[in-house]
């Protein structure tokens, strides 16, 4: 049993200033070393892209998981617990397991004259956890970029896939969707498969470019091959090339997309040798689930929550929107980080809706409210700035009539404390 508590383990690993994109993988390096290079023990997906890539990473660990592998997942950010950004068959870090490896990898960490960063603390606790507990295969996802994001001192993974690239952390990893695909295709090691979202030809021949480099067999995704069947709040049916009547709960085209990348990945896991029967890919896509992914908590009014954080996030979320709640005047309580490009980010959605509710994001590098609400006013929208965000969602609920809508969006970070607000009115 371990000496640290939950509140110490947490506490040390944000205590370390969240800089996860500091370029190089020695930090990390030195740190699994110290550990005897656990990461090398496990087979893995390793997944990257602007947008999709969570979703996609969930269920690609859904469908092996119901295919019977002892599966891994590491994810980021967390929406409820902390815990959730690693889990293994479903199942979130215990806290005991937790502090436990607090415990082990503090002293260690601390003795490093180059300190990791959170990220690579956090990332080396996971695939240190994944290895001894035996995994068969661990889907993981980038933290941000690819090739010099802390996951990528993992082994050759069986499949690295690259969901939708667009623009995003651009004073990181460039300005233009070339560079950004030319960083993302880092994590394509010789030895892989790449799998690929259908993409500008420009995007594409960055990627095989790095492809042909590593001798690394590339498939693009057939987009041409979804056909949607049917489409509510429920959730969605559709067929994919021979696979007929899928059920996925998760809402939107743009879900579709990233489980047509998730099914192709599965036919390229089938070549390298993984077992996994249609039963397994029916049963995981029914059973996915993905909190914030325009995820509807609470009806009369509808409340969706939804994680959308870039311009082709709202897009994404706009269409949305449009499909699932035509005509219907919406609520929007938002909150940003202050490095995001908010610029852009609402021009999408701003036409949908009927006032705005701001709130400060929870996280150091959150955009205020205030100012938030005074860039919100150029769309010439009611516009309320809350001190905290249980005053938000309670405007929220006073502003909505019970037939209409809300949404909260525009960070990650916001959902779980709306959620729990929710919960308390």
């Amino acid at each position: 049993m371990s000496t640290v508590t939950l509140e110490d383990a947490l506490s040390y690993i944000h205590r370390v200033d969240w800089r996860g994109s500091v370029p190089g993988l020695s930090r990390i390096d030195t740190l699994l070393g110290m550990l005897g290079h656990p990461e090398r023990a496990v087979k893995y997906i390793h997944i990257t892209g602007t947008n999709g890539k969570g979703s996609t990473c969930a269920m690609l660990a859904a469908i092996l998981r119901q295919a019977g592998y002892k599966t891994g997942l590491y994810t980021s950010p967390y929406i409820f617990r902390f815990n959730e950004r690693m889990q293994i068959n479903g199942t979130p870090i215990s806290d005991d397991a937790l502090c436990a490896l607090v415990e082990e990898l503090q002293p260690l960490a601390d003795s490093m004259a180059d300190h990791p960063t959170e990220f690579e603390l956090v990332t080396a606790m996971a695939l240190t956890w994944f290895a001894r507990e035996r995994c068969d295969i661990v889907v993981c996802e980038v933290g941000m970029g690819g090739e010099f994001d802390a996951t990528n001192v993992i082994p050759s993974p069986e499949a690295a896939v690259l969901t939708n690239i667009g623009l995003d952390h651009t004073a990181v990893l460039g300005d233009t969707v070339e560079q950004i695909a030319a960083t993302k295709s880092g994590i394509i090691k010789p030895g892989c498969h790449a799998v690929l979202y259908p993409c500008a030809p420009s995007v594409r021949e960055v990627v095989a470019a790095r492809c042909r480099a590593a001798g690394a067999p590339l498939t693009v995704v057939d987009f041409g091959a979804i056909q949607s069947v049917s489409d509510s709040l429920d959730g969605q049916v559709f067929h994919f090339g021979a696979y007929r009547s899928l059920h996925l709960p998760l809402l939107g085209a743009h879900q579709l997309r990233n489980a047509a990348v998730a099914l192709t990945t599965v036919e390229v896991l089938r070549r390298r040798g993984w077992h996994i029967g249609e039963d397994a890919v029916r049963r995981g896509l029914a059973s996915v689930t993905w909190p914030g992914r325009f995820q509807v908590v609470r009806r009369r009014p509808t409340v969706i929550l939804d994680g959308g954080h870039n311009p082709q996030c709202m897009e994404s979320l706009a269409a949305a929107i449009r499909e699932y709640l035509p005509g219907q005047p919406v609520t929007v309580l938002t909150g940003v980080l202050a490095d995001k490009d908010f610029g852009q980010m609402y021009d999408a959605l701003a036409p949908l809706a009927a006032r705005f509710i701001t709130v400060t994001p929870p996280n150091p590098r959150a955009l205020d409210a205030g100012e938030l609400a005074a860039f919100l006013r150029r769309y010439g929208k009611p516009v309320t700035a809350c001190a905290d965000i249980p005053q938000a969602v309670a405007q929220l609920l006073e502003n909505t009539p019970p037939d209409g809508a809300a949404v909260c969006c525009g960070s990650l970070y916001l959902l779980g404390d709306v959620a729990q607000a929710l919960e308390t009115i």
